[in-house]
């Protein structure tokens, strides 16, 4: 097992969403030395800035968190960039760690990799068998990208990366920006717009049949750091709560935790995005002995709250 307190630890988009979490919980296991590149003085995909990044930093440990994305409507208008820039920041800092003699690298992967129609729960071997939904398959692809370099790194070079697939992320500091934000703080900004403007009426994108499974931002920090602490393979891994929530049940359940009593319009003529997406977390909790903490109901009444107080700024 590797003592994280020991590590000079490099934390790719440790600045943002899921990046945050992870650099506070590497502090609370006792690790100080912890870089956080910004992409004004580190733009990952050009290669002298990750060489850069390499030289000045001098890691240990890598956990590559920085990711171009976004919603169905961000990727519908941005394919291009979101496969490019995924790609290629991926791609070298791999490239790059090996060549330094890089003791090990973490990456994330995408629930968006998976097939449109992969049976569910979603098992990682079943991340080959078809192509992903199309409103955010040049992302899923990029991401999934990482994992054949991984498994091609460590058969050709003994590199040791590891790959972990987290499922959707929700919670406090999450994207509410209306243009880019994912399901869940979309819809609490909604709803919180709608409490204090006095509607009665919400709109949301398709016709609320696909599920969907979330994983509270905290537990998936856990589960990245316990593929950091203790696991050394390039099996993919998926992170995941297992529980699996129709996105009108969701937004039921966040109006009531809102206690909004206004009706929700469905917007057929939007894409729904992939028809059902929940993960099989065994291999998971064989290879990591991690499992979800937060039930979706304690972390949406965070989510709610950190919005509530945040929102002005």
């Amino acid at each position: 097992m590797t003592d994280l307190a020991t590590q000079r630890v490099v934390v790719t988009g440790g600045a943002g969403f899921l990046g945050a979490a992870v650099v506070e919980q590497l502090k609370a296991r006792g690790c100080t030395e912890i870089v956080v590149p910004r992409s004004a003085s580190y733009d990952l995909t050009e290669l002298e800035a990750v060489r850069r990044l390499y030289r000045d930093a001098r890691p240990d440990l890598v956990i590559h968190l920085a990711a171009s994305v976004g919603g169905i409507e961000a990727n519908r208008l941005n394919p291009g960039k979101f496969f490019y820039d995924n790609a290629m920041m991926g791609i070298q800092l791999i490239e790059e760690g090996r060549r330094v003699g890089l003791k090990k690298l973490v990456a994330t992967g995408t629930i968006c990799a998976y097939p449109k129609f992969a049976p569910v729960p979603f098992k990682e071997d079943d991340l080959w068998n078809g192509y992903p939904e199309e409103t955010n398959a040049p992302y899923g692809l990029a991401k999934k990208m990482l994992l054949v370099q991984s498994q091609a790194y460590r058969q050709q070079y003994q590199f040791n990366s590891v790959v972990v697939f987290p499922v959707n992320l929700y919670g406090p500091r999450d994207n509410f920006d209306p243009t880019t934000s994912h399901v869940i703080p979309a819809i609490i900004r909604k709803i919180d717009d709608a409490l204090r403007a006095g509607a009665q009426e919400i709109v949301l994108w398709g016709d609320g049949t696909p599920t969907r499974e979330f994983l509270y931002v905290d537990d998936a920090a856990e589960g990245i750091l316990a593929a950091c602490e203790r696991y050394d393979g390039s099996q993919p891994i998926n992170l995941g709560c297992g529980r699996e929530i129709s996105i009108r049940a969701l937004a039921e359940l966040i109006a009531a935790t809102m206690e909004w009593k206004g009706r929700f319009r469905y917007d057929t003529s939007k894409p729904n995005g992939q028809p059902r997406r929940a993960l099989d977390v065994t291999r998971a909790q064989q290879l990591l002995g991690w499992s979800a903490r937060t039930s979706l109901e304690e972390g949406l009444r965070k989510s709610i709250g950190w919005w509530q107080e945040h929102r002005a700024t």
